[in-house]
């Protein structure tokens, strides 16, 4: 089903409604059982745990206490329609199950059995049959082949038991699969990050993330959200949620999907674009935070769930260690990622001198040496430089020199900036600071990678907000459609048009026309094919370099007819410097998206890629290249040429403009852009159109 992008109109309408499914009053576990370890006996156990709401086990069956034999009775029991029913009965008998659940006014069910559109066959048409039930009664559902939801302490509607220990907090889980639901929520709570709501969404025959997402922003009780994905169907409503939510609750994403490579589109871009890439580049542009791994997202919500930087677009971190091995690997960690770790000033340094022993390095990071009374002074001072936009501590425990959450309470800095504080030692040791610490809301990590994991997490949720504010001073090009299909003469005569600098060039008919245009052209030239069938003319030997003379342009000439070129392109070069690619796509999922990296026949092998999407603020494309690990080239390299920012903002924009006004137009690519002393020239350039979309069966071809 198609949902319309998030707008904040939508909330008022989405909460109600999901209230029935996630905080019902009354629960109808349809198809419970006497018989334990049967799923309705697991799951009725489970559902009864939970205080708040009235229960009642269906099973025409059963006929111990708490069991009814139908819907109808437990609605004549409990006096109103029931808010939810957990179908735990076989696929087959599931949509005559939730027909009668609609018919009696449930609100919403939770559909626990596979065997629907997973596993193919028989199981999509029992989907559908769910789907039309869904769309024509009104009914929520969750599922099918989910394993539930819980909110701890309050409701349980999960068959794992085990989810009643779970420490109760502010972080959200929303996982594709019930299995990471739990695996993520256990593993939060083993590091005493709380957990206040966990879903496995399952099928999502109707809830899908959009929908929770939607709901928990208006959740006072949730801080954070950890987000796990494993296939994105909705792209461009994924993303407007993500947008809006992680504007006010920071959300870490992390999608599964590393290996499925995409296999290569028309152009460069296509191939480079494969969904894991872009899914989790999309996802860190509208704001959530993208990590690597289940241990990385723990690190992250660890902090996130606690505090939050402002919007910035490089916060610079102090980092205060009490021991200098550590120090270092923090210091590493921080830097590799590209962080800020700025020197603090003269005045800073002189009042760590003041505090400390003089053999301590006092720049940034500040090595204290053994803490003693005086460490809460030191963070006070580091954290008051004017370059310092949160604190980055490690120590030993050493409950006999220092009590470390104390001692940042003292400071008083936990107030005005965020404070992470990473402690190793034998859990007798720390205990007690862990405690502290939780008590005051200072986040605690367990060692230094972990610290660092976590201030990054901090950095890229600043960096995010920060470049998504506003739509900076960028005036859009105007042009109109080009003719299709479109050779690479009419794809430049386009970036002109956009204000994009190209050669010059003639584009060539017979080789008397040829002859003329080296006569009339600086030389020395570039000639190569002119079919817009051809889009990888290196490839075939379409590309000729370096002609000066008369005899040198009738060779390449001959070449190029060998091959059938029915026309060619007599072309300037470009001075030498650093080849780009930057391509504009209309992504099957997330609609238009832009990627940029390392040009020329080098891009498919190397895959140093930045990903957008076409929500792209000036700020933002002006940014995306530092995601590159040859962004140093850019940057004046061993007296290279340096990247005017703005200008590739400008051409990026453009690029992105154009393809969304123009739903013809499938791949828009430049490739070379070259970065010469004198700005960016393209130097070629593909334009592939939109397929036309399959005709459905029965529908006129």
């Amino acid at each position: 089903m198609n949902r319309p992008a998030l707008n904040s109109d939508a909330l008022p309408g989405v909460r109600p409604r999901l209230d029935r499914l996630f905080r019902p009053s009354s629960i109808a576990v349809v198809g419970a059982s006497e018989s334990p370890g049967k799923l309705g006996a697991v799951m009725l156990q489970a559902v009864r745990r939970g205080a708040a709401h009235a229960v009642y086990g269906i099973n025409p069956k059963a006929g111990g206490d708490g069991f009814l034999p139908t819907l109808r009775a437990a609605t004549d029991a409990h006096g109103d329609a029931i808010d939810l029913a957990v179908l735990c009965v076989p696929a087959a008998t599931t949509p005559d199950a939730l027909s009668e659940a609609a018919e009696y006014g449930v609100g919403a069910a939770v559909i626990c059995s596979g065997g629907f559109a997973e596993i193919g066959g028989d199981g999509l048409g029992l989907q559908e049959q769910v789907a039309k039930i869904v769309a024509t009664a009104g009914i929520r559902v969750l599922g099918p082949n989910t394993s539930g939801f819980f909110r701890p302490g309050v409701t349980t509607v999960s068959f794992v038991p085990t989810v009643t220990e779970l420490r109760r907090g502010s972080v959200a889980v929303v996982a594709a699969s019930g299995g990471m639901n739990h695996a993520l929520s256990f593993l939060l709570s083993e590091r005493g990050v709380g957990v206040g709501f966990g879903v496995g969404l399952g099928n999502c025959v109707d809830v899908s993330t959009i929908d929770v997402l939607t709901y928990l922003s208006g959740d006072p009780g949730i801080s954070a959200i950890a987000l796990h994905i494993e296939s994105v169907d909705e792209g461009e409503a994924l993303l407007s949620a993500v947008r809006t939510v992680s504007a006010t609750k920071p959300i870490v994403a992390i999608v599964v999907g590393r290996s499925d490579v995409s296999a290569f589109a028309a152009s460069h871009t296509g191939a480079l674009a494969t969904s894991w890439r872009t899914t989790r580049a999309l996802l860190a542009q509208a704001g959530a935070v993208v990590v690597e791994s289940e241990t990385e997202l723990v690190d992250a919500l660890a902090a996130l769930s606690r505090t939050r930087l402002p919007a910035r677009a490089n916060p610079g971190i102090g980092v205060v260690t009490a021991q200098a091995g550590p120090g270092l690997m923090l210091l590493d960690h921080l830097l590799a990622h590209g962080l800020q770790v700025p020197a603090l000033t003269s005045g800073t340094q002189d009042r760590l001198g003041e505090l400390l022993p003089p053999m301590t390095f006092q720049a940034n990071p500040v090595d204290t040496g053994r803490p003693g009374p005086g460490f809460a002074e030191v963070l006070a001072a580091t954290a008051a430089d004017p370059g310092i936009d949160a604190l980055a501590v490690y120590a030993l425990a050493e409950p006999d020199a220092v009590d470390l959450a104390d001692a940042v309470h003292r400071s008083g800095v936990s107030g005005k900036l965020p404070v992470l504080l990473g402690i190793s030692g034998p859990a007798a040791a720390v205990g007690e600071t862990y405690t502290t610490a939780d008590e005051l809301g200072i986040p605690v990590l367990p060692g230094p990678s972990a610290v660092g994991t976590a201030i990054r997490a901090l950095v890229l949720d600043a960096k995010s907000r920060y470049l998504n504010i506003g739509d900076g001073d960028w005036d859009p090009v105007e042009a109109s459609s080009i003719a299709l299909p479109a050779d690479e003469a009419a794809a430049k005569d386009l970036l002109d048009l956009l204000g994009i600098a190209t050669p010059p060039r003639r584009a060539c008919a017979d080789r008397a026309a040829a002859h003329q245009a080296l006569a009339e052209l600086p030389t020395p030239v570039a000639v190569k094919i002119l079919d817009p069938a051809v889009l990888h003319k290196t490839e075939i030997g379409g590309v000729h370099l370096n002609v000066r003379t008369a005899e040198e342009l009738d060779h390449a000439l001959h070449a190029l007819d060998a091959i059938g070129a029915p026309a060619y392109l007599v072309e300037s070069m470009a001075t030498a410097g650093v080849d780009l690619f930057l391509g504009v796509r209309r992504d099957p999922v997330f609609g238009p998206i832009v990627v940029a990296g390392l040009g020329g026949t080098a891009a498919e092998a190397i895959g140093d890629v930045a990903i957008r999407g076409h929500h792209l603020t000036p700020a933002g494309a002006a940014a995306m290249l530092d995601d590159l690990q040859c962004a140093p080239l850019l940057d004046g390299w061993r007296g290279g040429p340096v990247l005017d920012r703005t200008e590739f903002a400008r051409i990026a924009l453009a690029l992105t403009a154009y393809l969304t006004d123009h739903p013809e137009i499938g791949d828009l690519e430049i490739n070379p852009l070259r970065l010469t002393a004198t700005g960016l020239i393209a130097l070629d350039a593909v334009i592939v159109a939109q397929p036309a979309p399959l005709a459905l069966e029965g529908e006129p071809q």
